[in-house]
Order: C-alpha cells, then structure tokens, then sequence
C-alpha cells in the first residue's frame, strides 16, 4: 500500500505542477487580469525567444552523450511515422469528409512536446533530462510539420508543390530547430560560451515554461466542445490512448528502460500541440475541430498521462 501511494505521489509530481498552471491560467483569463493580446504576445515570446534560449542552454550544459542518444531518436521517428500512416487509415475510414480528415489525424499525432512534454520531462528528470528532450524535440518538430503538411494539403499537383514549399518554409524558420542545431553544433565543437551570456540566457529559459503554461491555460476554451464531439473524442483517443500506448510498447520491446523510456512516453502523451490550430487555419481545415482537440486533450492529457506514470513506476520502468 506504502509502495502505491508513493508512486502515486511521484506521478502527481510529475503533472501536478502542470495542471496548477494550466488552471491558473484559466483564472487569470477569466478574472481579466490577462487577455487575448497578452496571450498573443506572451506566446511569441515564448515560442520566438524564450522557449528556444530554453533548449540551446539545456545542450550546451548537458552532460549527457547526447550523440549515443541517436537510437532513441531513430526510434521515435519510425515510430511516430508508423503511428501517422496507422492513424491515416483509420480516420479515412470513419470520417468521410476531407475538411475534418487532416484535423483529425494531425490532432493525433503532433504532440505539445516543446511545452507541456518538456514539462513534464522537467519535473520528472530536471535539467539532465531537459538536454536529452531538446534534441527529441527538435526531430519531432521537424517529423510533424512534413506531416501536417501531408495530411492538411489537397490532393493534386499544384497542392504538392504548395505542400514542400511549406514544408521547407516552416522548418528553415522554425526558431526551435534554429535553437537546437545550433546548440549541438557549439556542444559538439565544445565552443565556450561567455558566462555573462549564459546568465543572461539563464533568465529568459526560466521564464519559459511558466509562461508557456500560463498562455495555454489563458486560451482553453471548453465551451467550444458542444461543437463537434464525434470527430473531437476520436482524434482526442488517437493522441491520448493509442499514441503512448502504440510508442511506448515498442519502446519496451525494444528494452527502453529508466529516463529513455520515460522521454518517450511523456513525449507521446502530450496533449495535442496548439501549432495544430495555426496549420489546419492555414491550409484550409477546420479551424473550430483542431481548436477543439486541442482543448479537450490539453485537460484529459493530465489525467491520462499521470495515469501512465503510475503503471510504468509501479512496475519499475522508469
């Protein structure tokens, strides 16, 4: 009994922290002490600045060999890839319209791993852990924009020339990508790095996360999901339950174990990223649908993903 209320403690640890500032934010939205332009702002900030200070210092510092990482990462691309093509099939099969499809499957793959899975990464393993997702997090981004791209573009010639000319314009601008290749490139060339400007970096990397959270709390919107249902718990099943269920189990087989094992399912159970509400908007999708994923998976996601790392250290996995 003393084992499974510390574990659940631990579990609680990890999402906890996360789910205070999720609703504090909500609270701050609603008492109007922050609005629609904060939000705005805060969150360029965050993803133009902050966020990618954030992963560049968390490499350069790392102690980890963040190159023996590289099976690990082969390992989340093939297997978010094989999850894409899985999940492609079965929305095409239950929703006919091709508005909602790309939604539908982009909701129940591209994980909020910048953010809230960085988060959860941060609670559970600290800076060390942070270094080793930085570099999961950038190959991710750079699989789920294609991806997205893919499954949001109109079938023809002309969209597929539309299509690679997003995809090379959201990755080459991509301020995370940006971040991360360049932090490997100064961890790799062991180029020093001026304290001062570390310092001053420091600052801007702790303001990341709760900023973040803050912003995504702010802009849930649960009265959105009268709209929808069906297709909103269908994507939100694929991102919440099958995701880290179909990842995480061929980590195990794989014999993933201890921090390695953890990135990836904490990684996979993320709730669906709000980047997803920008593409579908821009490449002609149903704009309400991805808001809407994006809500319901955001709050279900701390109630599943704590559920996952109670049964992963239960059983001593992690």
């Amino acid at each position: 009994m003393g084992n499974i209320i510390e574990q659940l403690l631990f579990s609680a640890s990890i999402t906890g922290p996360i789910c205070l500032m999720l609703a504090l934010g909500v609270i701050l939205k609603r008492t109007q002490v922050i609005n629609e332009n904060f939000i705005d702002v805060a969150s360029k900030l965050v993803f133009n600045v902050t966020l990618p200070a954030l992963l560049f210092l968390s490499i350069i510092s790392s102690h980890h060999d963040l190159a023996a990482s590289a099976p690990l990462i082969g390992y989340g691309l093939l297997a978010n890839l094989l999850f894409f093509i899985l999940s492609t099939y079965a929305t095409k099969r239950f929703f006919p319209e091709p508005k909602d499809q790309g939604v539908i499957i982009q909701g129940g793959f591209r994980a909020n791993t910048a953010i809230i899975g960085l988060a959860y990464v941060s609670n559970a393993y600290g800076e060390s852990g942070v270094a080793l997702a930085a570099v999961y997090v950038a190959s991710m981004t750079l699989l789920y924009n294609i991806q997205a791209v893919i499954c949001l573009s109109p079938r023809g010639e002309e969209s597929s020339r539309r299509a690679f000319a997003v995809i090379i314009k959201t990755i080459t601008k991509n301020p995370l990508i940006i971040a991360i290749i360049l932090g490997m490139l100064f961890y790799l060339l062991a180029i020093p790095v001026p304290k001062m400007v570390l310092d001053a970096g420091q600052y801007f990397a702790d303001m990341t996360l709760p900023l973040a959270l803050l912003c995504t709390g702010g802009s849930l919107d649960i009265g959105s999901l009268r709209h929808e249902k069906y297709s909103t718990w269908f994507s939100t099943a694929l991102k919440l339950i099958f995701a880290p269920l179909f990842i995480t189990l061929g980590a195990l087989i794989l014999d993933y174990r201890g921090v390695e094992l953890a990135l990836v399912f904490l990684m996979s159970a993320a709730p669906t990223a709000a980047a997803s509400y920008v593409m579908a908007r821009a490449m002609g999708g149903n704009a309400t649908l991805a808001a809407n994923i994006i809500a319901l998976t955001t709050v279900c996601s701390l109630l599943t993903c704590t559920l996952g790392i109670f049964i992963l250290s239960t059983l001593g996995l992690i």
